[in-house]
């Protein structure tokens, strides 16, 4: 059985991490490690986390990021790895230093990025796994994503459809109700993205595209990364694979604008240019007209700083990309 190593990103937010421990700990598959990078937190997250599996009898062994990058110990094999980032690293920089232990240790056939706020079902990480090994050329496998709090509702049948002239994604299947019956052909077809709560990525892609990129910091890496695959492999979708999600709880994520945090307003609309002058600049006039209406938007709402963080983005003149407030 082929070795996967479970990656979580953690940022104050070792009680979802935690939930979510439990839940790999129910895992069938049984060749898997888990490493927890940790971006700075300031709530004493490692510690927590290192006190729950001394009481659980989990064996834990803990590196600073330039020790984990570098494989670790050699003698040492636990289940759980916890890796001090020191600092805020974002999303693909946290996960990036998780892909690099693995990589290093030279035993990972796959990598399973997994957000820190999601459970999974027992089965998830084997049907990932299977779906992989049916057919090898494809580089990035998606779940099928379930909301944590409404078990009913669907946040992503694997990933999505990127729409390049308004610079926005739509996960396949957003928010219809759940339903056993998945045509995951179907799914397939029209995805251009894996939504990135739930990523199952195998070592060659790893060493032939490269990790994530961590030029945005927060959002868009996963679009970012299909599109540099593209034409040497293609996207994956285990319908059969659940996780449940508690979308963006940690940073406020939300589609309402009125209830979205400054963060995740900032890095939505921050990456959508970037994200288009990099691989569609065609497009970029359309995407430039929808994000000034987003800007009347917040206009109407009275979210003052954020027309002023648009019109600077908009304009170029954006300085200080990752000192935003929470």
């Amino acid at each position: 059985m082929k070795r996967v190593f479970i990656i979580l990103v953690n940022w104050n937010g070792w009680q979802d991490t935690i939930e979510c421990l439990e839940s790999l700990l129910l895992l069938e598959y049984p060749d898997f490690r888990i490493v927890i990078c940790d971006n700075g937190s300031g709530d004493d997250s490692l510690q927590k986390i290192i006190h729950w599996a001394v009481r659980h009898e989990i064996s834990c062994t803990e590196y600073q990021r330039n020790e984990a990058e570098a494989g670790g110990s050699p003698t040492a094999d636990p289940l759980l790895t916890l890796i001090r980032n020191d600092e805020n690293l974002g999303f693909a920089g946290g996960n990036n230093v998780g892909l690099r232990y693995a990589l290093a240790r030279g035993d990972a056939e796959y990598c399973w990025l997994l957000n820190n706020d999601t459970v999974v079902e027992p089965d998830a990480l084997n049907h990932l796994v299977i779906r992989m090994e049916m057919q090898p050329n494809i580089g990035i496998c998606g779940s099928t994503i379930r909301l944590y709090h409404n078990h009913k509702r669907v946040q992503a049948l694997g990933g999505g459809h990127y729409c390049r002239w308004i610079g926005l994604p739509w996960h396949y299947g957003r928010f219809t109700p759940w339903s056993k019956t998945i045509n995951q052909r179907r799914a397939e077809a029209r995805m251009n993205y894996v939504e990135g709560a739930s990523m199952l990525v195998s070592r060659k892609f790893l060493t032939e595209v490269g990790l994530l990129c961590e030029d945005y910091f927060l959002y868009f890496e996963e679009a970012d990364w299909a599109i540099r695959a593209k034409g040497r492999f293609v996207l994956g979708y285990a319908s059969q694979s659940i996780v449940y999600h508690k979308v963006g709880g940690s940073i406020g994520t939300s589609s309402n604008p009125a209830k979205m945090s400054y963060t995740s307003d900032y890095y939505n609309i921050r990456n959508r240019l970037l994200f288009t002058r990099r691989f569609y600049p065609a497009a970029l006039p359309t995407v430039w007209m929808v994000i000034v209406g987003a800007l009347l938007l917040r206009l109407c709402l009275g979210k003052w700083d954020r027309v002023a963080m648009i019109f600077r983005l908009l304009f170029n003149r954006d300085d200080q990309p990752h000192s935003v407030k929470p």
